[in-house]
């Protein structure tokens, strides 16, 4: 995985290296606020490859961030030439999506490989939030996407992000390919995200034409 990022961004690229990786789960394990219990809150591809065993999923509501692509791909879902767009967290709103539940006897172990698959660029900031489901509120850990990192897009208009879903693709697939896995697994949640079904139906226009 880190050597994708190497060839995408250069040597002198922002890949995290082991003990950047074992440090920044070491700060974060140290915030986790005392009684919260192992949920990790998927918004994207965790949804429907989250990689780590669980042993409960609910759907839940997070206010104060939402689910937006906003972070470019230039080695798994694009390339350098032609880079895709994967979703991050960003500021304001509100994001349904679903809160796992990692056993606890495994969470730390489990963890330790979430870190290298969702912090080898060093393009979010990990951090635990309060989320809802129905009248239950839980404290989860969830990615939120950093501003200042090259991987950044910034809000594009609409019709942007669906012409670059529509062409890109990387090692792991195409930008089309992770926004259709996204829609299914939210959907077997019993959730429709209105903004993934318009960019939906803006990519499948421009694939028509």
């Amino acid at each position: 995985m880190r050597s994708l990022y190497v060839e995408a961004y250069g040597e002198q690229g922002f890949a995290l290296d082991d003990i950047q990786l074992s440090e920044s789960l070491t700060s974060c394990l140290a915030a986790k606020p005392r009684g919260a219990g192992w949920w990790v809150f998927a918004y994207g591809s965790l949804l429907w490859n989250p990689i780590f065993p669980f042993a409960e999923a609910r759907p839940v509501t997070l206010r104060g961030l939402h689910r937006r692509f906003c972070l470019y791909s230039m080695a798994t879902r694009g390339t350098r030439d032609t880079p895709g767009l994967v979703l991050g967290l960003d500021r304001g709103g509100a994001c349904t999506g679903v809160a796992y539940r990692l056993p606890s006897p495994v969470a730390i172990d489990e963890l330790h490989l979430l870190w290298r698959r969702e912090m080898v660029t060093g393009a979010y900031h990990p951090k635990w939030v309060a989320v809802q489901a129905g009248d239950r509120r839980m404290i989860a850990l969830t990615f939120r996407v950093r501003h200042d990192h090259p991987q950044y897009a910034g809000k594009l208009p609409v019709d942007t992000e669906a012409r670059i879903i529509a062409r890109a693709a990387g090692a792991f697939g195409s930008s089309l390919d992770y926004l259709a896995r996204t829609r299914v697994a939210l959907v077997t949640h019993g959730i429709v995200d209105p903004y993934l079904e318009q960019i939906a139906a803006r990519v499948a226009a421009l694939r028509n034409k």
